[in-house]
């Protein structure tokens, strides 16, 4: 039976997964406009993988009979100092997500929701995998502040955040796009 307190957490990660992804959109902005393809590329990536998150939260909520709401977020952070800064900022924030997607769990556990703790599951092994690429991104880009051309190297050979579809995700509504 579904959790009513479950799923007014999820829809409110549902609100944090797309300012995520905003926020990210707003990162690949900011390096487009300073001619960085590659780091532009693994946000705008990341922007769609965090607006598949939020759809994989929808979908769940739908096939569980429960009422998904979409809200609205509010505007991005549009200005860095350098290159430097949205890394930092996409750190913080993937911990933040990380902690949410703790208390989700813990949630589902301590009202013995299995089917949302299950649900779940995916997004515990997503966080570490999102939390370990951008600290390594972070100590790349610092390194590289002086020279970013370095940065667009790293990410050019390592490919960090494009490993591809992943078979055990949650389905998306409306797909994966």
């Amino acid at each position: 039976m579904a959790d009513k307190n479950f799923a007014e957490a999820l829809n409110r990660q549902i609100g944090n997964e797309l300012a995520a992804a905003q926020q990210y959109m707003a990162a690949a902005v900011y390096y487009d406009s300073e001619t960085l393809p590659q780091l532009a590329g693994f946000f705008y990536r990341q922007a769609l993988e965090e607006r598949n998150h939020a759809m994989m939260m929808v979908q769940f909520l739908v096939d569980t009979d429960q009422q998904a709401v979409i809200p609205g977020v509010d505007a991005p952070k549009m200005d860095f100092a350098d290159i430097v800064a949205p890394v930092a900022m996409a750190l913080e924030q993937e911990k933040r997500v990380g902690e949410e997607i703790d208390e989700l769990f813990k949630l589902a556990r301590e009202s013995g929701y299995f089917q949302g703790e299950q649900f779940l599951q995916w997004f515990l092994k997503e966080q570490v995998e999102e939390v370990a690429s951008m600290t390594d991104l972070l100590a790349v880009v610092e390194r590289a502040k002086d020279d970013p051309l370095h940065g667009e190297e790293y990410l050019a050979r390592e490919r960090i955040g494009d490993e591809g579809d992943d078979p055990s995700a949650p389905e998306a509504a409306g797909g994966a796009l």
